[in-house]
């Protein structure tokens, strides 16, 4: 009994995480997996069974059922490494840099910064390298420049702070939803509008705490507002042009899955699958092919124009589509032409 003490003793607090007044009754394994998106199953299991998840402080087998208000905690045998993040010699695509900022174009499948799962290979770990003394978030956490994020599988355009001053006038611009922010999305489906704009409050699913959902009546999440407007009807699928009136997670994302138009190849939100178009098997071979183009949700961050905190100057920075998307367009248009 004194040896276990001991041990636990040596664990470090990871996770601790307040279940919410909403959340209806699910096995703890399950909860676990839903709000930790990069451990496996196997790891949580194991945790559990090594005694390394807690709620409200007693050790809790796999299957008790979480109820709202349960706190839950991961300990593990070392202490988190938020506090170092590792430098990694990744090359950066610079668009623009001054004494004060920078403007990269991130690639997709690109971790913006480091968190549970992955500690490696993100945009953080390569700003860190190239770049010294970066300010951190404005609460303190380990993000150094970083004002604003965009998700793994987006591609495009981020502005970095490179110190302290840059750091609070761009954040603010952020706030007052001043920053102008265009993306490029291919979605299934052809829409009735030309232009047009989705509104409806986001925040986490009450089913699945992974994935973002909107709540038209307000009561959960927070105001969000995208404009969009169609450029091109190719039958099946459409591109459209958006943009983000507020930077909520997602956002894109759930609106048009909202609307009915899911993002293409988004998995998340069930973009992954035929949505439009036939039953013939030669079509579904075409659309699988697009999905291999494109692996990912066809996103991308096309343009940024913010005041620079210096110089008092609006700036604005555009962006080619990235390969994978052009690509995706191109067969669309090909196969649309010739159907």
């Amino acid at each position: 009994m004194q040896e276990l003490e001991e041990d636990e003793e040596e664990l470090y607090e990871h996770h601790r995480i307040v279940v919410e007044k909403g959340q209806e009754l699910v096995r703890l394994d399950k909860y676990l997996m839903m709000r930790m998106q990069n451990a496996t199953r196997n790891k949580i299991q194991n945790g559990i069974d090594l005694g390394l998840v807690k709620v409200n402080d007693i050790v809790t087998k796999a299957s008790y059922k979480v109820k709202p208000f349960d706190v839950v905690t991961v300990s593990l045998p070392h202490p988190p490494r938020e506090g170092g993040i590792e430098p990694e010699n990744i090359p950066l695509d610079i668009v623009y840099e001054d004494d004060d900022l920078l403007v990269v174009n991130k690639p997709a499948g690109m971790v913006v910064h480091p968190a549970f799962g992955h500690w490696e290979g993100t945009l953080v770990n390569a700003l860190v390298y190239h770049f010294q003394n970066l300010p951190t978030h404005r609460n303190g956490e380990a993000r150094p420049g970083l004002v604003h994020r965009i998700d793994k599988e987006t591609s495009g355009l981020l502005v970095i702070a490179k110190n302290d001053y840059a750091m609070t006038h761009l954040a603010k611009q952020f706030f007052d939803h001043s920053i102008e922010r265009t993306y490029y999305a291919l979605v299934w489906g052809e829409l009735k509008n030309e232009e047009g704009t989705v509104t409806g409050h986001i925040g986490r699913s009450i089913k699945d705490r992974k994935i973002r959902a909107v709540f038209p009546d307000g009561s959960v999440g927070k105001h969000a507002v995208t404009h969009y407007k169609v450029l091109k009807n190719l039958r099946y699928v459409s591109l459209v042009k958006c943009n983000l009136e507020t930077g909520r997670t997602h956002q894109i994302r759930v609106h048009f899955k909202h609307i009915g138009h899911p993002l293409f190849n988004d998995s998340t939100y069930g973009g992954d699958r035929i949505l439009r178009g036939t039953l013939f098997s030669k079509y579904e071979q075409y659309v699988g092919n697009c999905f291999k183009i494109c692996p990912r949700h066809a996103l991308h961050a096309k343009s940024l124009g913010f005041i620079h905190p210096t110089t008092g100057e609006f700036m604005q920075f555009d962006t080619d589509l990235p390969e994978d998307m052009q690509n995706l367009l191109e067969k669309w248009e090909k196969y649309v032409n010739n159907e």
